[in-house]
């Protein structure tokens, strides 16, 4: 069977929502009750994240879409959006193969946010050369490149690939 990473496209729109939907019932009873909801992401907020410059990647096994993740360029760095991973296909390698493939091409840095209680995202991340920043950091930079409610900046984290490290110590 062929596996593959590439563009999704409108067609893909139902998958990804379904996949979103699916992985993100791993944060019900652990992120606080106030920020989850039931589907955690209605099709609305998909096509606004899409017509605000996210742009989705998926995983294919064959013809089937496993796991997707979105990259949004901002200013001057590309975050990563919305990872997520089938839950029977978890622990398959599909989500480091995303990342991989997506946090390359540009040569930007790479920032990523999530929940703080989402300990085996942040170890994910971590495993794949992302670094958590602290608290001070964290909020600046959740003020300078997403657009967040309050209340979720107090219950993320963000993290930071090796080339946004670089430019920090750089300036410091």
């Amino acid at each position: 069977m062929k596996h593959k990473v590439s563009s999704c496209g409108a067609a893909d729109l139902r998958i990804i929502l379904e996949i979103i939907n699916d992985s993100a019932r791993a944060y019900k009873g652990v992120i606080p009750a106030d920020r989850w909801h039931d589907p955690y992401m209605p099709m609305e907020e998909l096509v606004s994240e899409i017509g605000k410059g996210v742009k989705f990647y998926g995983y294919y096994m064959g013809d089937r879409l496993e796991g997707v993740m979105g990259i949004q360029d901002v200013k001057d760095v590309t975050l990563i959006r919305h990872a997520y991973v089938r839950t029977e296909c978890r622990g398959q390698g599909i989500g480091g193969k995303l990342l991989g493939h997506l946090s390359q091409p540009s040569g930007r840095p790479v920032l990523v946010g999530t929940w703080k209680t989402a300990t085996w995202a942040i170890r994910f991340y971590e495993k794949n050369g992302f670094a958590l920043l602290g608290d001070n950091e964290k909020n600046r930079l959740l003020t300078s490149y997403w657009t967040v409610p309050e209340r979720q900046m107090e219950e993320s984290v963000v993290l930071a690939d090796q080339r946004w490290r670089n430019l920090a110590n750089q300036l410091h």
